[in-house]
């Protein structure tokens, strides 16, 4: 199995060490081994996994329904907590994009400040 240390998986994820390291420390996301010197040793599916943690946390879920959606996307989870997460995911895009509207408008009335 090709194992790589944290800081390729940070590199390879756009995470910081001590994000990836808090999802070690509250069972999110462990390392599949240690290197007898102790370094975290993680795998193409951790990195996988780390991946959809990225892609959950910013819609809103907390740790524990970040826990939840991965077991779905992970197994066979059951139909309605998926189409219940699918909804909330989306409500979360619809924040965001809301969010990233606004910022739009901010940027333009700088730019528009800038011309004059």
């Amino acid at each position: 199995m090709n194992t790589m240390q944290i800081g390729e998986v940070a590199e390879r994820t756009g995470l910081s060490l001590r994000t990836i390291r808090h999802y070690d420390q509250v069972g999110l996301v462990p390392p599949s081994g240690r290197s007898e010197g102790g370094f975290r040793l993680y795998t193409e599916v951790d990195v996988e996994r780390l991946n959809h943690v990225r892609r959950i946390i910013p819609l809103g879920f907390s740790l524990e329904e970040t826990a939840e959606i991965l077991v779905i996307l992970e197994t066979a989870g059951s139909a309605e907590a998926t189409e219940a997460y699918l909804e909330r995911a989306r409500a979360g895009r619809e924040k965001l994009a809301r969010k990233l509207r606004q910022a739009d408008e901010l940027i333009a009335a700088l730019q528009d400040r800038l011309r004059q």
